[in-house]
């Protein structure tokens, strides 16, 4: 039996089933680094100041988290023009995701596209539930090659994905839906925070986050 699985047996009653996926998640954010997670929060903030380039990639659901991340960053924090992120998803694109996977390598569908486009103090984040996959470590590997930070999120423990990140975040849950959503939950934590810290007092009563 794993330890911090869920499910770990069958429940007929959805109520129930939903509480207990609830009960999970609320466990997970009482368990937060939030050392390591103001850490992130200042270099990703650094960057956008200093108009540097923000990579991020993940795979299936940590795909649509990446993309989801430009979304939110490149458009939500781009408040009266004082912040203009430059993001860049490595999981975007889904003609040069396929045209690598199909010609060269699946493994290398992410860090082919960050060699082509990385500058010195950019920065790549990574979203990988397991934090083991392929494609994810081989582009891990590179950013630390090409000597740029790497911010990992991920949510099961004894990943792969530690060795090769300058900064983690381990959720430590066996679910790959609790961990997509806690994704999302810490990429909203943190553009939020930003957006609200660069506008001015009268203008966050103003607007809908």
């Amino acid at each position: 039996m794993y330890k911090n699985k869920f499910p770990s047996k069958k429940n007929l009653n959805f109520e129930e089933f939903s509480k207990e996926y609830i009960h999970i998640l609320e466990k997970s954010v009482k368990k937060i680094n939030w050392v390591t997670l103001n850490t992130i929060k200042n270099i990703i903030e650094k960057a956008i100041i200093n108009k540097s380039n923000i990579f991020v990639c993940g795979n299936g659901g940590s795909a649509s988290i990446a993309n989801h991340f430009l979304c939110d960053f490149a458009k939500g924090l781009n408040v009266s023009g004082k912040l203009k992120p430059k993001i860049i998803s490595l999981s975007t694109n889904i003609e040069i995701i396929t045209a690598l996977g199909n010609d060269v390598s699946f493994k290398k569908i992410f860090s082919n596209q960050l060699n082509t486009y990385v500058q010195k103090k950019d920065i790549l984040i990574n979203f990988s539930v397991s934090g083991n996959s392929a494609n994810i470590i081989e582009v891990a590997k590179l950013a630390q090659k090409k000597k740029i930070k790497v911010i990992s999120f991920v949510g099961f423990p004894k990943s792969k994905l530690i060795k090769y990140s300058n900064y983690l975040v381990c959720l430590n849950v066996l679910n790959y839906g609790i961990a997509e959503d806690f994704f999302q939950i810490l990429m909203h934590f943190i553009s939020q925070f930003i957006k609200q810290k660069h506008l001015n007092e009268k203008n966050i009563s103003k607007l809908i986050f």
